[in-house]
């Protein structure tokens, strides 16, 4: 949060992008960041993301774009599997 510049209070959007969350700066966001500097996922947003209890995700800021995305395993998994088909195209196993 403090990479981008995103305090106590500040709204937010939480959009899904291509199979992943998308969380931004928007003054009529209807999401805010917590009292603890965290980003509470709603229902909606984890169904999004297919995330189950106690999953963990991988967050990264982009704070020249001010904005942080979420990547659930489910995204992760598709990320791995895409670059290894690339890299591994072609080759016999």
């Amino acid at each position: 949060m403090r990479a981008l510049g995103w305090a106590t209070g500040f709204r937010l959007d939480i959009r899904e992008s291509k199979g992943l969350t998308v969380v931004a700066a928007d003054d009529n966001g209807l999401f805010r960041v917590t009292e603890q500097g965290n980003v509470h996922l709603p229902a909606a947003v984890r169904h999004w993301c297919r995330l189950g209890p106690g999953d963990r995700v991988l967050l990264v800021a982009y704070p020249a774009a001010g904005l942080l995305v979420v990547h659930s395993p489910a995204s992760l998994d598709a990320l791995v599997d895409a670059i290894h088909a690339q890299a591994l195209s072609g080759e016999q196993s």
